[in-house]
C-alpha cells in the first residue's frame, strides 16, 4: 500500500494527549448521498474543505459522491471545486485543494441499483488500498427520509454497514426525523436494524453552532448565573427562530410540514433542553443526553391549546422596499393550503427548578429580521424606591443568547441616567464572538462532520430525544388539524399574527423585539 501523504496543516508530531490542540480525525472516507442538493453544495462540501484547510482532516481523507448522474470522478470534482470557491469560509489554498481532490471519487446510480452499491463497495476498497482510509467510512444521507430504508438495506446487502475488525462504519441522518411519533419510531427501527445505535448520528445543525455550545459554558463555567437560573428569579423564557425570507423553492418539502414540524420539533426543543437542563455529571454523550431527556420528559403542553398556541401564514405585501407574494401565491403551494409558516407555543417544565416558568417558543418566515435567540427574562425587582423612574422605561432584566447572526450574549439591566435626578433606565452589556476573538467561528457543519469522523456523539440527539420531542408536538399538530381552520394571516416584515401577541397578553407578557 502506498504511504498516504500528510495533508497540509497537519502536524505529525502532535501529542494526542494535549487536549488543547485541535482534534484531528483518523483515517477515513465520507460517502455523500444527495450530492446534487443545496445542502451538499452550500454547506457540506465547503465545510469539508474548511476542515482540510484547518488541518483537521486525516492524511488520505476521501470523499465519495453518489447520485443519479452520468459523471466521471473529474465531473464530481468540478462540482466540489465550484462549491468550495463560492462558499468556503477559509481562504482558498491550491495545495489543500490538490490534496483533497486526489481522494475524490464518484459513483453513478440509483438507490435501488444493486450494481451501483457493489461499485461503491469496490470504490471504497480501492480508496482503502490507495489512500489508507483504514476501512473507516461514514455514510451521509442528505436525502429525503423516504429513501432511508432503501439506502440502509443496500448498504447492508453490499456488506458496507458492517466494519471489519478494528474499523468503523457510521451513518449520518439529516432531519426531518419522521413527520410524527409513529413515523419517527419506524424510521429509527429501519436505521437501527442495519447500524447499531452508537453508529447512528442524527444531525441537528443548530447544535453545532458555537453559541449553542457557549450556552453550556455560560451556565456551567460561571458561578454568577446558576443561583438565579430557576423559578425564584426567572419570570419566563422566550426562544425565537425568525427568518426574513419566504419558502423560496422549498414548496415541495415545506407544504404539509409547516413551521412547527420544521423548526419547533427539533431546533427549538433542543435549545429549550439545553437552557433548562441540570448540570450533567460529565459532558460526554451519555451525560449530556441523559439531562436533556429528563427535561423533554418533563415538558407539558397547555391544557387549552386554543389559547396556548398560535399559527399563521404570511400574506402578500411590502417587505424591505419590495412587493412579496403571500404563502398561498408561492409556486407549488395549493391555494387551499392550511400549512403554517408561523408557529408559537407555550410550554411548561414540571421540575422543581422550572415550576411556574413558561417557555415560549416561536418560529416564522417573512418576519422582521433573521435572528435566532434565547431570552431568559427575570422577574422585576419587588420594590423600586426611585420616584423619578417611569415604569415603562425600566423593563425586566434579561440574559439574551444570540445563536445567529452576530453570535454573542447580551445582558439587560437598569442603570442610572446621568443627571441630578435618580432616574433608572434599561441598558445593555454586550459580548460578541466576532469582537472578542480573532478567529472566526467555524460553521456548524464543520464541527458536526468532524465529530462524526471522530466518533464523538454528544451534539447528536439519539432516538429517545427525537421521540420525546414528537410526543410534545404531536398533540398540538392533531389539535390544529382537528380544528380545521386556516392559519391567521400576517403581514411580511412584522412579527407574526395577532393571535401570537394575544397569547402572550393573556399571560400578562409580551414578545421581545430582537
Amino acid at each position: 500500500m502506498a504511504p498516504a501523504r500528510v495533508a497540509p496543516g497537519i502536524n505529525p508530531l502532535r501529542d494526542p494527549r494535549d487536549k488543547r490542540l485541535p482534534r484531528i480525525a483518523g483515517p477515513s472516507a465520507l460517502v455523500l448521498f444527495g450530492v446534487t442538493g443545496d445542502l451538499a453544495t452550500k454547506k457540506l462540501m465547503p465545510a469539508i474543505y474548511d476542515l482540510a484547510n484547518r488541518g483537521l482532516l486525516p492524511p488520505g481523507f476521501s470523499l465519495v459522491g453518489f447520485a443519479r448522474r452520468d459523471w466521471a470522478d473529474q465531473d464530481f470534482g468540478k462540482i466540489v471545486y465550484e462549491a468550495i470557491k463560492a462558499r468556503s469560509r477559509t481562504p482558498f489554498r491550491e495545495e489543500v485543494w490538490r490534496s483533497l481532490a486526489e481522494g475524490i471519487r464518484f459513483v453513478p446510480g440509483t438507490f435501488d441499483d444493486d450494481s451501483a452499491f457493489d461499485l461503491l463497495a469496490a470504490t471504497l476498497a480501492e480508496l482503502d488500498e490507495m489512500r489508507g482510509t483504514g476501512g473507516n467510512t461514514a455514510f451521509y444521507l442528505s436525502i429525503p427520509p423516504g429513501f432511508f430504508s432503501t439506502v440502509c438495506q443496500q448498504l447492508e446487502r453490499a456488506g458496507l454497514s458492517t466494519p471489519r475488525a478494528g474499523s468503523w462504519r457510521r451513518v449520518v441522518i439529516e432531519k426531518p426525523f419522521g413527520h410524527d411519533l409513529t413515523s419517527a419510531r419506524e424510521l429509527n427501527r429501519i436505521v437501527e436494524s442495519v447500524f447499531p445505535p452508537d453508529a447512528v448520528f442524527r444531525i441537528d445543525h443548530y447544535l453545532g453552532k458555537e453559541t449553542v455550545q457557549n450556552l453550556l459554558a455560560l451556565r456551567f463555567a460561571n458561578q454568577i448565573f446558576e443561583p438565579v437560573w430557576n423559578s425564584n428569579y426567572v419570570d419566563h423564557v422566550q426562544i425565537t427562530m425568525a427568518e426574513d425570507i419566504g419558502i423560496g423553492a422549498r414548496a415541495g418539502y415545506y407544504d404539509g410540514i409547516g413551521a412547527a414540524r420544521d423548526v419547533i420539533q427539533n431546533h427549538l426543543l433542543q435549545l429549550l433542553a439545553l437552557t433548562a437542563m441540570e448540570e450533567p455529571v460529565s459532558f460526554d454523550a451519555s451525560g449530556l443526553r441523559l439531562e436533556k431527556e429528563k427535561v423533554l420528559g418533563a415538558v407539558r403542553i397547555p391544557k387549552d391549546l386554543s389559547s396556548g398556541t398560535a399559527r399563521g401564514q404570511y400574506a402578500a405585501g411590502w417587505q424591505g422596499g419590495e412587493q412579496v407574494v403571500g404563502y398561498l401565491q408561492e409556486k407549488g403551494v395549493p391555494t387551499t393550503s392550511t400549512t403554517e409558516t408561523y408557529a408559537a407555543v407555550r410550554l411548561d417544565i414540571e421540575t422543581r427548578r422550572w415550576a411556574g416558568v413558561p417557555f415560549y417558543l416561536r418560529t416564522g418566515k417573512r418576519l422582521g429580521k433573521r435572528v435566532t435567540e434565547i431570552a431568559v427574562v427575570f422577574k422585576k425587582a419587588p420594590h423600586l424606591p426611585f420616584d423619578d423612574t417611569a415604569t415603562e422605561e425600566l423593563g425586566q432584566n434579561a440574559v439574551v443568547i444570540r445563536v445567529q447572526p452576530d453570535e454573542g450574549v447580551t445582558l439587560r439591566f437598569g442603570a442610572k441616567v446621568p443627571g441630578a435626578q435618580m432616574e433608572v433606565r434599561d441598558v445593555t452589556m454586550d459580548f460578541g464572538y466576532g469582537r472578542a476573538f480573532t478567529e472566526s467561528s467555524p460553521e456548524a457543519y464543520e464541527r458536526l462532520i468532524l465529530d462524526v469522523l471522530l466518533g464523538e456523539p454528544p451534539l447528536f440527539p439519539r432516538h429517545e430525544e427525537v421521540e420525546l420531542s414528537w410526543q410534545i408536538l404531536d398533540p398540538i399538530e392533531k389539535f390544529w388539524a382537528a380544528k380545521g381552520a386556516k392559519p391567521d394571516q400576517y403581514q411580511p416584515g412584522g412579527w407574526g399574527p395577532k393571535s401570537a401577541d394575544e397569547m402572550m397578553r393573556r399571560d400578562g407578557r409580551e414578545w421581545r423585539l430582537p
